[in-house]
C-alpha cells in the first residue's frame, strides 16, 4: 500500500514533541517494577478491567433486545471500533496501543438504552442543572472521577489515564460529517473547555483514526441488526445494495463495504491530507449514514422503546431525587432502603465512595469509603445540584438490565 507507515514520524511515541503531554496523568499512577507495558497499553488494561467496561455488554447500541444474543451491544460496538481503528493505525504507522486504548474506552459511561437513554438524561440535566449531557463528556467524567480500580494494596483509586486517552474519549464523536481529520495543536483543559459535541478535534492522529473508525463501524453493523430484526423492507435492502454497488460491484454486504472503507482510508490518508476517505467512499459513507437515519434510527418501530426508556429512566431519577433532604439525605436513603433495598441501598453504598468520610454514612459504607482513596466529588452533598449530578452519574453508569431491575422494584410493592 502506497501510504504504509506514512504517519510514523507523527505517531504518539517518544520523540513526538507532544510526548510529555500525551502521557501526562492528573495523578501519579502506582508503579509495577516489572511492567513491560507502555503508558497506553497500561491504560488499555485498566479500562479492560473496569466495571464500566464490563457493563457495556448489557447496554443498548441501537436496538433494545437484551434477550437476543445476536444483536449488537455497546461492548461489541467498541470491539468493532477497536478492530477497524487498530487495522488503520497499524497500516499507517501510528501507535496501535494508543488507538486501541481510545477505542475500547470511547463509550464508557454511555447511558442505558443507547441514545434514547442519553436524550432522557440530557432533558433531565437541562431541566434541573441547566447544562447539557452528552456521552462523550460523560465518558471523560467516568474515567476521571467515577470509575475506580484496586491498586496492589486493595485500595480503590481513580483510573488516572493519560491525557492522550482521555482526549480521545471526549473528542471521538463520529456524527460530524467531515473528511480529512487532523489533530489540534494545543493541549486544553478537557473537563473545563469541552462544552458541546464535536467542539474540538482530537489532540492526536490516533484520536482522529478512532473518530472516523467509529462511524465506519456503526453504520455497517447497525444495518446487519436492522435486517435481522426485519426493520428493513426488501425495497430498502435493494436500495442499500444499489448504493453499495455504485462504488464497488462486489459490495453486496456490510462486511465488504467496511473492508473497502478501511482499505480506502489507508490508501488515501497522509499527514498532508489528514485521515480521510477518497471522495467516492466519503460520499458512500454519508449516503449509508443518511439511509440509516431515515430507515433505522428514525424508524417508527423504535418509538415505543423511546417512550419506554423515558419512563424507566425518569421514574428512577425522580425516586432518587425525592429522597433529598439536605443534610439528612443519607438518613432518608437509609429509611427508604426498607422499601427499595436495591435502588436506595445500592445508591447509598455507591454514593458513599464519593462523599467526604465526615458525612454520616451507613456503617458498611463508612468502611468502604475508607478503602477508597479517590476524588470525593460530591463532598458532603452540600447542595441539591450536587445530589442531582450524583443521580445522573449513577444512572448513566447503569446497564439496561440493572436500570430495569431497580425500576421493577419501584412498581412492585
Amino acid at each position: 500500500m502506497k501510504n504504509k507507515d506514512s504517519f510514523a514520524s507523527v505517531a504518539a511515541r517518544p520523540g513526538n514533541p507532544k510526548w510529555e503531554q500525551l502521557i501526562h496523568r492528573e495523578a501519579e499512577l502506582y508503579q509495577k517494577p516489572n511492567d513491560c507495558r507502555d503508558p497506553f497499553e497500561r491504560d488499555y488494561t485498566r479500562i479492560l478491567h473496569s466495571l464500566a467496561y464490563r457493563r457495556l455488554k448489557h447496554k443498548t447500541q441501537v436496538f433494545f433486545n437484551i434477550n437476543n444474543d445476536h444483536i449488537c451491544t455497546r461492548m461489541e460496538h467498541v470491539s468493532h471500533v477497536e478492530s477497524v481503528s487498530a487495522t488503520i493505525a497499524k497500516e499507517l504507522g501510528l501507535s496501535v496501543e494508543l488507538t486501541r486504548a481510545i477505542a475500547i474506552g470511547h463509550d464508557l459511561g454511555h447511558a442505558p438504552f443507547g441514545h434514547q437513554g442519553e436524550r432522557e438524561l440530557g432533558e433531565l440535566s437541562k431541566l434541573y442543572l441547566n447544562k447539557p449531557f452528552f456521552h462523550e463528556k460523560n465518558g471523560l467524567r467516568f474515567v476521571d472521577d467515577i470509575e475506580l480500580l484496586e491498586d496492589d494494596y486493595r485500595i480503590y483509586r481513580n483510573l488516572d489515564l493519560t491525557y492522550a486517552v482521555r482526549d480521545g474519549i471526549i473528542s471521538h464523536c463520529g456524527e460530524v460529517d467531515e473528511n480529512g481529520l487532523r489533530p489540534r495543536e494545543e493541549a486544553i483543559d478537557l473537563q473545563k473547555e469541552f462544552n458541546r459535541v464535536g467542539q474540538f478535534a482530537p489532540y492526536t492522529w490516533e484520536g482522529c483514526v478512532v473518530k472516523l473508525a467509529d462511524k465506519i463501524a456503526y453504520v455497517g453493523r447497525d444495518i446487519e441488526d436492522a435486517i435481522r430484526l426485519k426493520f428493513l423492507s426488501k425495497e430498502n435492502i435493494d436500495q442499500l445494495t444499489d448504493m453499495a454497488r455504485a462504488y464497488d460491484k462486489n459490495a453486496i454486504n456490510t462486511t465488504v463495504i467496511i473492508h473497502n472503507m478501511i482499505y480506502d482510508v489507508c490508501e488515501h490518508s497522509t499527514p498532508e491530507t489528514g485521515i480521510c476517505l477518497s471522495g467516492p467512499f466519503f460520499e458512500q459513507l454519508k449516503e449509508i449514514k443518511d439511509f440509516n437515519y431515515r430507515y433505522i434510527y428514525r424508524n417508527p418501530r423504535l418509538e415505543p422503546f423511546t417512550a419506554y426508556a423515558k419512563v424507566v429512566i425518569g421514574e428512577v431519577f425522580h425516586a432518587l431525587l425525592d429522597a433529598y433532604r439536605g443534610e439528612d439525605t443519607i438518613e432518608e436513603l437509609r429509611r427508604r432502603k426498607d422499601c427499595y433495598p436495591e435502588l436506595m441501598g445500592a445508591f447509598a453504598d455507591w454514593l458513599g465512595k464519593f462523599c467526604d468520610s465526615s458525612l454520616n454514612l451507613f456503617a458498611n459504607v463508612n468502611e468502604k469509603n475508607a478503602q477508597c482513596h479517590n476524588k470525593k466529588i460530591y463532598g458532603q452533598l452540600e447542595t441539591r445540584e450536587i445530589y442531582i449530578q450524583a443521580i445522573l452519574d449513577y444512572i448513566s453508569g447503569m446497564s439496561d438490565t440493572y436500570v430495569l431491575r431497580v425500576f421493577q422494584e419501584l412498581i412492585t410493592y
